[in-house]
């Protein structure tokens, strides 16, 4: 991570410890029509952007339940659910300890926006991010668009920028507009997934700021 001027966290996964509320969700939905329930692992082996492949892979049937229904359904458990979430122990701490480094830090999420403010306003972070850039639907078909815009507002070279993630789809969408990646296998994604297409991966978000250098704060963005 050389040349890091500005950090783009995603936040399900990443900074929100929301896998096990998103495993009770998605099992409510498949016990519901008699379909077997995933444990842990096989939710981390399955779960791909767009969500739409994913119900697939879980088994979901979309002629009987349309992927629509689905994901009205799973969103209003989620949001109901979503009020225990915690963040990632030290995930706070290394966020202010990149504040303090001169880092400017965004957030980038599949997550619909108004849903997304109100997550994050939970924990009183907001203070942190110069921007942040949810989608406008509730279906989750990624976020590659929403990057390109974020990248191009932040005002950053894209070489300069650090995409912090969970999941495969973090590391397409880094590559796609061109800046850095930096992988946390403890999200939504397993570590094994994740090694085999890719290699600066961490297991814990407190390591994130051993890869970091304080930022001159002479550069001009």
């Amino acid at each position: 991570m050389e040349n890091i001027h500005a950090i783009i966290w995603d936040w399900n996964g990443t900074l929100l410890n929301d896998i096990d509320i998103c495993i009770e969700t998605i099992n409510y939905s498949l016990t519901k029509r008699n379909l077997p329930p995933l444990n842990k692992d096989k939710y981390r082996e399955i779960f791909t952007f767009p969500v739409m492949n994913y119900y697939e892979k879980a088994g979901f049937d979309f002629s009987k339940d349309s992927f629509d229904d689905l994901s009205v359904e799973f969103l209003d458990l989620y949001l109901e659910k979503m009020k225990d979430c915690e963040l990632f122990c030290n995930a706070e701490s290394v966020i202010m300890e990149l504040d303090q480094m001169g880092y400017d830090q965004f957030i980038l999420s599949a997550m619909e926006q108004e849903s997304l403010i109100k997550s994050i306003r939970q924990f009183g972070i907001e203070k942190y991010f110069r921007m942040i850039k949810g989608i406008d639907d509730i279906y989750a078909h990624g976020k590659l668009d929403n990057g390109k815009e974020l990248v191009i507002e932040s005002g950053f070279d894209p070489l300069n920028i650090c995409l912090i993630g969970d999941t495969l789809h973090d590391l397409e969408v880094a590559r796609q507009v061109g800046c850095q990646c930096l992988l946390i296998a403890a999200g939504h994604q397993s570590y094994e997934r994740l090694r085999k297409y890719y290699s600066l991966i961490i297991k814990d978000i407190k390591d994130v700021v051993t890869l970091c250098d304080p930022v001159d704060q002479k550069r001009v963005h």
